[in-house]
């Protein structure tokens, strides 16, 4: 890591730090925690931008959407979703780790969706995890773009002041040291 550390664009800001992932593409995240082990300070982050997830929107009520995990075959539907969100002065960026939107969008009403989330039952059911940004059709299909409800955090390494995304066996190995570390400091905290 370089003297000067994660980027911080003037007093009283969070750093933000350049996440890049194996294929080469970049996520701008704000930097959260930092924890040094076996040698390396690996970094806990959240993206600046907003996060989203695109979902195929089941076509009957009793039928399951369904979250779209690969992403390289979704080209001509992530570019309707472009278009719709042009309209809205967002911006669809297929960054490193998770699709994002930047622009400006509405802050979810934290009472409402706490009351949502109850529901009538009072159990949570998985569509309660995220919130539907925009939906859109595609071919014959109905598909949207969720922002997920709970943080979204990004492991990544720092390397010369640049976040290398942790992946794979890495990420398994230390993902349950940063965990603990995590909560050591929440307990002496």
């Amino acid at each position: 890591m370089s003297a000067e550390g994660p980027n911080s664009s003037g007093s009283g800001d969070v750093p933000t730090v350049l996440v890049k992932d194996s294929q080469g593409l970049q996520l701008l995240c704000f930097l959260e925690q930092l924890i040094p082990l076996d040698g390396h300070d690996y970094a806990l982050l959240t993206p600046v931008d907003t996060p989203v997830c695109l979902v195929r929107i089941a076509a009957d009520e009793d039928g399951e959407d369904e979250v779209i995990e690969e992403l390289d075959g979704a080209e001509a539907i992530l570019s309707v979703a472009d278009v719709v969100l042009q309209e809205h002065d967002l911006t669809l960026v297929r960054s490193a780790v998770t699709l994002t939107v930047s622009g400006e969008l509405d802050e979810p009403d934290l009472d409402e969706l706490e009351d949502e989330l109850e529901g009538e039952d009072g159990e949570e059911d998985d569509s309660d995890l995220y919130e539907m940004l925009i939906q859109f059709r595609s071919g014959d299909q109905e598909y949207g773009l969720y922002i997920p409800l709970d943080p979204f955090f990004v492991v990544a390494r720092l390397e010369d002041g640049v976040g290398v995304l942790v992946e794979d066996e890495e990420f398994e190995r230390i993902q349950p040291r940063i965990e603990a570390e995590l909560d050591e400091r929440e307990s002496d905290g």
